[in-house]
């Protein structure tokens, strides 16, 4: 029980964004029991309120984890969207930080990218779509952090503000196309932190430049080469990568802060249906080996794993959940959900998936306590 009492001290500072006198059940417990319920797997608020209203689990929440009383589902919807967000993820923020070796990014990669709650696009009450950008440290498997928007199209300062709130001094930071702007390569090397940007039509002087270089053939067999080769069932996925530091040649390459180097990836994948042969084009602030470049180009994926788990444990795209403060914090709960089986998963090493691990939870919820031991 000693982490649970951790990760609670870390959320024991989370504000409100008006008073809440006269409740019987305090902030802290509607979002341990939002926690907990969403450990069990449960998928909505509504579910979450079911389960902890049942004699015995409201008996096990009351011994166990402190929670004298169960509040109707309005109240602990309301309690809920009263946290303000902001605060909820200062302290997510910091309670990921105690998580990471030493305390420092130097040497990880940490992904950002968006996702859109489906489900909120189609509610009056909402003007757009809520669209919420992560960043996520991919060889940990830890979301670090988020921030709201209410579209997509504002998803590039998005990242900037989210960029500004982290530590990430030493990490190299892998975002995708959209996010490949001049702005957002001087916010990260503010930080301290290098960047690995996809190069597309976006910048589409900038890709021809590159283009036109790497597919020089004479030109290409200069650069540096490493190959990967995978493959699954009958999908055979060949990477091959080209980087070079021979940059003087880019026009206004200088606008580009601290860049240091180009590169692409071609993948040619074969499966029954044929072969495709794509190629990825990049920039960075580092000096990247082509080993290098295919190693961080393919873990900025792994916040898109993060997404799908999303929308595949929790249905975070079917929430209804009217209030935007609500749909934000529970975002963030869920994340913590998934930041702490990440870590029992390593801690114990269980090879059994998140779901089989969440539904041993909701059939005997003393499998909470294991988590938590």
């Amino acid at each position: 029980m000693e982490k649970l009492y951790k990760l609670a001290e870390y959320f024991k500072a989370v504000e409100t964004t008006s008073d809440h006198k006269g409740y019987f059940c305090s902030v802290g417990e509607a979002l341990g029991i939002a926690i907990l319920g969403t450990f069990c797997g449960l998928k909505n608020t509504k579910q979450i309120h079911q389960w902890a209203r049942h004699a015995r689990i409201s008996e096990f929440l009351k011994g166990k984890f402190g929670i004298r009383k169960i509040p109707c589902y309005y109240w602990l919807l309301s309690l809920i969207s009263l946290i303000d967000p902001k605060s909820l993820n200062d302290c997510f923020i910091k309670w990921v930080e105690s998580l990471i070796p030493e305390g420092s990014t130097k040497g990880y990669t940490v992904s950002f990218d968006g996702k859109t709650i489906r489900s909120t696009g189609k509610m009056s009450k909402y003007a757009n779509p809520l669209h919420i950008v992560s960043a996520h440290i991919a060889e940990l498997g830890l979301t670090f952090g988020q921030e709201s928007v209410c579209d997509k199209s504002n998803e590039i300062p998005a990242v900037r503000e989210l960029i500004k709130m982290l530590n990430l001094e030493g990490c190299m930071v892998v975002a995708d196309a959209l996010n490949c702007q001049k702005e957002t390569a001087k916010t990260i090397i503010k930080q301290k932190a290098d960047y690995l940007l996809s190069v597309k039509d976006n910048h589409e002087g900038l890709k021809e430049e590159i283009e036109t270089y790497i597919q020089d053939e004479t030109l290409r067999k200069e650069m540096n080469t490493a190959e990967t080769l995978e493959k699954n069932r009958e999908r055979v996925e060949r990477r091959i990568s080209f980087v070079t530091q021979d940059i003087g040649w880019i026009h206004n390459g200088n606008e580009w802060v601290n860049l240091a180097c180009i590169g692409a990836i071609n993948r040619i994948t074969t499966t029954v249906n044929g072969v495709t042969n794509e190629w990825h084009y990049f920039i960075s602030s580092r000096n990247l080996t082509a080993k290098d470049l295919l190693k961080h180009a393919r873990l900025e994926w792994t916040i898109e794993t993060m997404h799908w788990m999303l929308d595949v444990h929790f249905a975070e795209d079917f929430c209804r959940v009217l209030n935007k403060d609500g749909q934000q914090n529970l975002n963030i709960v869920r994340k913590i959900v998934l930041n702490h089986l990440r870590l029992y998963k390593e801690l114990s090493k269980s090879k059994r998936p998140f779901s089989n691990i969440m539904f041993d939870c909701l059939i005997d919820p003393d499998n909470l306590i294991t988590l938590f031991a």
